[in-house]
């Protein structure tokens, strides 16, 4: 085979390197062919659903880019079809392998996010066999010794071109999910005590208010409010070290904690009022506030010295999932899909809310595995809290590591609003009894 008068050196070295009749056979025409249509029609499919429902701005730039690769892929086939026919356009060996390189790098990020973040075998198996096939396409290509004008120019442009496109993925799936972001602020407000008009009884009216003061809005996994009454006593002589250590200890736990006094002696707090206090799977706009009202009853001869009310909130990103209806599931002390971990604490009540999960892209969604929210709302007599999780269905008796846990907090942006101890003396209200 004698190379053209003139030809370059790496079109001598493609020359060299293989025959013509192995650089245009149908056998390498129809595997190209089979690495490029099956990517053309799963990026277009996942592209266009980015485009119309992908939750944030990024996701539908990640999907007008898969949508491009997918045309670029359809025409890269034509080209080769072409390259390998009749030669009537020109240009088509160039057109075939831009078409290759682009399917051969969006396959390769497919592949990377498919084992980082996917759970199904069937995609990793199939981008493996696509991003091997889409290489090689692109090789072969390179081998039938395709002219390619202003070379500087096109690999400039490709250059570029891969590089938005490796950022804008990178942004999107590797680095936007390790934020936090903003939380909402959650508030107790205590109204005037009011006695009841056979002064046998009194109530605490209690204002409670989550704001959102960030630029995204917020799914409400759940909420929950308790009000612990607490007997304080006044020692007649000043309480030793050892006492005041011990109260120290408490810090560690804002449920239990009081401060250390050289006479006030405080006894474990009872709880004598819990609810939610917002419904379950509802959500909180970008700068938008939610306020609720409630009251806690007590017999003006209450035993109790003051009360600490307490109030928190689940929350997770309506830019990093959506969330189906969340639903009762069961309790604790009956039927329902309640984890035996949670059945097992015999001192304390649950009641279990689920809701699935839908990740906030197009690409997650078909490699991952479905995921559900569920929240269980816990109280007994030393109080009351609130613990959400997000799983795949069947691993809720499994309980994550401190790292997966850490990992799912940052995916879908779970954040824990809580505000309390809020304290009210009741001395006041005592002395009309």
């Amino acid at each position: 085979m004698r190379t053209p008068p003139g030809a370059g050196v790496g079109s001598r070295l493609r020359a060299l390197l293989i025959t013509t009749s192995t650089r245009k056979s149908p056998a390498a025409m129809a595997l190209i062919l089979l690495a490029l249509l099956p990517t053309a029609l799963l990026l277009g499919w996942w592209g266009i659903e980015d485009l119309s429902e992908a939750l944030t701005y990024t996701g539908r730039i990640t999907g007008a880019i898969l949508v491009l690769v997918a045309g670029l892929s359809l025409l890269g086939a034509a080209a080769v079809v072409d390259h390998w026919g009749r030669n009537i356009f020109p240009y088509s060996g160039v057109v075939a392998l831009i078409g290759t390189v682009a399917a051969s790098l969006t396959n390769a990020m497919l592949l990377l996010e498919a084992f980082r973040d996917g759970d199904s075998t069937l995609y990793r198996v199939l981008f493996s066999l696509l991003t091997a096939g889409s290489a090689w396409a692109v090789l072969t290509v390179w081998r039938t010794s395709v002219v390619i004008p202003s070379p500087k120019r096109v690999a400039a442009a490709v250059i570029v071109s891969s590089a938005l496109a490796m950022a804008n993925f990178g942004y999107q799936h590797l680095y936007q999910p390790s934020q936090h972001g903003a939380r909402p602020l959650v508030s107790i407000a205590v109204g005037k005590l009011v006695v009841s008009k056979d002064r046998k009884k009194f109530i605490v009216p209690v204002d409670i208010k989550i704001e959102n003061r960030s630029d995204m809005g917020f799914y409400v996994l759940g909420t929950e409010f308790h009000a612990m009454g607490e007997r304080v006593s006044l020692s007649r002589t000043d309480r030793p070290r050892e006492q005041w250590r011990a109260d120290a200890e408490t810090f560690g736990d804002f449920r239990v904690q009081h401060p250390l006094s050289r006479k006030e002696v405080y006894q474990p707090g009872q709880l004598v009022s819990a609810q939610p206090w917002m419904p379950f799977g509802n959500w909180i706009e970008a700068n938008d506030e939610f306020i609720t009202q409630t009251v806690v009853q007590l017999p003006i001869d209450t035993p109790y010295d003051q009360l600490a009310l307490y109030a928190s909130a689940q929350l997770a990103r309506k830019d990093r999932l959506s969330l189906e209806q969340v639903r009762l599931e069961g309790y604790s002390w009956g039927g329902g899909k309640v984890p035996q971990w949670v059945k097992k604490k015999k001192s304390i009540d649950s009641v279990a809310y689920r809701g699935r999960v839908y990740e906030n892209n197009a690409i997650d969604r078909h490699t991952m595995d479905p995921r559900y929210a569920s929240v269980y709302w816990q109280f007994g007599a030393h109080g009351a809290v609130l613990f959400a999780s997000i799983a795949r269905n069947g691993e809720e008796n499994r309980i994550p590591s401190i790292a997966e846990n850490l990992e799912t907090s940052n995916r879908y942006g779970l954040v824990n609003a809580e505000t309390g101890p809020i304290k009210r003396t009741l001395w006041d209200i005592k002395k009309q009894g």
